[in-house]
């Protein structure tokens, strides 16, 4: 990475302020890369809810996938060493508002064999209820570790 390169060069030109900026700038990088993912996640979870809110049935396969999104959400969003979280529960409800309209997007492609148009889908379940059950899994999720 140039950057770690860039930190090297700062500290042993004993350029600290320039380090700190760097360290900075590295710090909201990676969480960025937390946000990223945690958001990709919320799209996954969401996406099998959608389905299983709709079709009023589920999988295995999608069970999984939901398992799976739950874990990786709360993997991305803790902080080994200090034991605390990127985000709080208001900005982890904030992504899964923001990630909704994909998810559903893509849960219409997938859901009743792709027949449904996004709009369609969405009549078909209740938002608000599919939010809180992602909110409810994740800290659900979240408690039990």
């Amino acid at each position: 990475m140039d950057e770690l390169l860039e930190l090297r060069n700062y500290i042993e030109q004993q350029r600290y302020p320039e380090a700190l900026n760097l360290l900075a700038e590295l710090e909201e990088m990676s969480r960025d890369d937390k946000i990223n993912k945690i958001y990709s996640f919320t799209e996954i979870l969401l996406l099998h809810l959608v389905k299983q809110t709709a079709e009023k049935r589920t999988t295995r396969s999608w069970d999984l996938s939901i398992q799976n999104a739950i874990c990786q959400i709360w993997r991305s969003n803790q902080r080994h060493k200090s034991k605390k979280y990127y985000l709080d529960n208001e900005e982890l409800h904030e992504i899964v508002t923001k990630s909704y309209p994909n998810a559903l997007k893509y849960a219409a492609l997938e859901a009743f064999g792709g027949v449904y148009e996004t709009k369609q889908l969405a009549q078909m379940v209740d938002r608000a209820t599919i939010e809180q059950q992602a909110m409810t899994l994740i800290e659900t999720y979240r408690e039990e570790d």
